[in-house]
């Protein structure tokens, strides 16, 4: 097994959970490493925790001192009187209230007055204020001893972070091994115990080298092209533009051994509903920055590349959707022409022209998803295996290029007819009478008409789905814009240095939070569209596992 790992392609299958006692305390420790790990980047510890908190607590106390002043609270005390510390509204003040009571004056801060009463009673309307019994010179001594002491603990923590090259080299290490020992653990004993035949996947460009080395090896082999049955690993190739979509893919699952790999749909149909449901080109700009600065992150620069691309594709459509930080620059006379010209405005069947477009491109998505179905039914059953999938997309696609066709007066509407009527009929037979060809025909009719209700009512309904893409951005637009518009009554005639900085906070803070809501849902939304209706019109199954070679280190 060890030579095998060194060889570092082969997928032998494996438990991914522990097999035995050795297994279970090797998980364990990946595990404590793992945490030890998390704990030290985050400089979260139980005892820093009760550090800040108490440093927080004194700093709390503090502030409610300061008003009053310093003072002996042991000396008060011992006074043998009790102590009131009572706060009224100024203008609430009376002075008689000085002759009547043991009373004296602390401060006048923010229209209140404090002050000080000794005795059983205090003046009726009189808030009295429960004060930490200790001085406030004490209380700062003790909020920035516990500071330091936190600053300490928190150098110590930051410290470690040295450590965690080591620490991750040996989860590394770790994983490696347990790999290698959960393959060993899979092995079937044969021939009466005498033999352990294990079973493994390796690309097929590997070929030459492995069967050179095998043959080195005091071991028995053998090899076959895998099949659908033996559920192989499956490995993405991908160019390095698509290669960054790969992680949705992974959040859906791999493909099946015969199906396709939908990444580089997802990598084209993502970036354009993201770039769509944020539809602000200013916001574009930001996700760029953003995505550049992750790169130096710790953590985050493996998805800087996707970060920027996202924005890159939100500032192109955020320019045709001609949206900047919620401000039409459609209607800004100082934009050029030739800018304008690729801005997408007006109304189109008298429905505005992004709605329209969203609905578009829906219906293409969707086209191509039973396109993509088509091609894969018939590789895996044969033409006479998919006539049903090939009714449908004949109907669905034939009929919508047909149909546009006739729209924009390409096609005679007297040929469009006919063409649609023939695909209708040529449909009908692949949908009703030959969906199964080795079943009887009266129960394909039976199926047709269930599978009909199915795709028609699912159909409607993906297609409005689409319509999000059009909401989601007209709504980040308009939020903008409100934020703008109150951020610019704030201004009143512009000579206030202090409207101005409150335009400038209501600016930042306002389209920070509508960028966060934007982000998010110009994530979901998508995924959605991409995993549901495409996947589902595509007939995309995703069971597919991850080619995970067994590796030495």
């Amino acid at each position: 097994m060890d030579s095998l790992s060194s060889l570092g392609v082969i997928d032998i299958t494996r438990s991914e959970k522990a097999v035995d006692s050795r297994s279970e305390a090797m998980f364990a420790e990946i595990a404590s490493l793992r945490e030890r790990i998390k704990q030290i980047k985050s400089c979260t510890d139980a005892h820093l925790a009760e550090l800040e908190a108490s440093r927080d607590s004194y700093l709390a106390d503090a502030a409610k001192l300061e008003p009053w002043g310093e003072f002996d609270y042991d000396k008060l005390s011992s006074l043998g009187r009790t102590v009131h510390f009572c706060c009224v509204p100024e203008r609430k003040f009376r002075q008689e209230w000085a002759s009547e009571y043991a009373l004296a004056e602390c401060s006048r801060v923010g229209g209140k007055l404090r002050f000080v009463v000794l005795g059983n009673s205090i003046p009726a309307g009189v808030t009295e204020e429960l004060l930490p019994c200790r001085s406030l010179s004490r209380t700062r001594v003790l909020a920035s001893e516990t500071e330091k002491e936190a600053e300490a603990y928190r150098a110590v923590l930051e410290s470690r972070l040295e450590e965690i090259p080591a620490l991750e080299e040996k989860i590394s290490a770790l994983v490696s091994e347990l790999g290698v020992y959960l393959a060993a653990a899979s092995g079937e004993a044969a021939a009466d115990n005498r033999l352990l035949v294990y079973t493994g996947f390796a690309p097929e460009s590997e070929r030459e080298r492995l069967a050179t080395a095998f043959d080195e090896l005091p071991c028995v082999w053998q090899e076959a092209k895998a099949t659908v049955e033996d559920n192989p690993p499956i490995k993405l190739k991908n160019n390095k533009f698509v290669k960054q979509f790969e992680l949705l893919t992974d959040m859906y699952g791999r493909p099946d051994y015969n199906e396709f790999d939908p990444t580089p749909y997802i990598s084209i149909f993502f970036l354009l509903f993201f770039a769509m449901c944020m539809g602000d080109a200013g916001y574009g700009l930001l996700l760029l920055i953003g995505g550049a600065i992750m790169r130096k992150a710790e953590g985050l620069a493996k998805f800087s590349p996707l970060v920027m691309l996202l924005g890159a594709g939100t500032f192109v459509v955020g320019i045709v959707m001609h949206t900047f930080f919620g401000v039409d620059i459609a209607a800004l006379p100082w934009i050029p022409q030739a800018l304008k010209s690729v801005m997408i405005t007006g109304n189109i069947a008298g429905f505005e022209a992004p709605m329209v477009l969203s609905i578009v491109i829906g219906i293409f998505h969707l086209c191509l998803a039973m396109v993509v179905k088509t091609v894969y039914a018939t590789r895996n059953r044969g033409f006479l295996g998919s006539l049903a999938v090939w009714g449908w997309t004949l109907l669905v696609v034939g009929g919508t290029v047909v149909g546009a066709l006739a729209i924009f007066s390409i096609l005679p509407p007297a040929v469009a007819k006919w063409l649609l009527i023939g695909l209708g009929v040529l449909s009908a037979l692949g949908i009703f009478l030959f969906n199964d060809v080795k079943r009887n025909p009266l129960k394909n009719v039976g199926a047709g008409l269930w599978d009909t209700y199915n795709t028609v009512t699912g159909l409607l309904g993906d297609v409005l789905s689409y319509l999000r893409l059009y909401a989601l951005g007209l709504a980040g637009g308009m939020l903008g814009k409100a934020f703008n518009d109150i951020a610019s009554m704030t201004l009143g005639d512009g000579t206030s240095v202090f409207s101005w900085l409150v335009f400038i906070l209501i600016l930042v803070v306002g389209h920070a939070l509508n960028l966060a809501m934007c982000c998010l849902g110009a994530f979901v939304h998508p995924l959605r569209l991409n995993f549901l209706e495409f996947f589902k019109n595509s007939g995309y199954d995703g069971k597919g596992r991850k080619y995970s070679p067994v590796t030495k280190l």
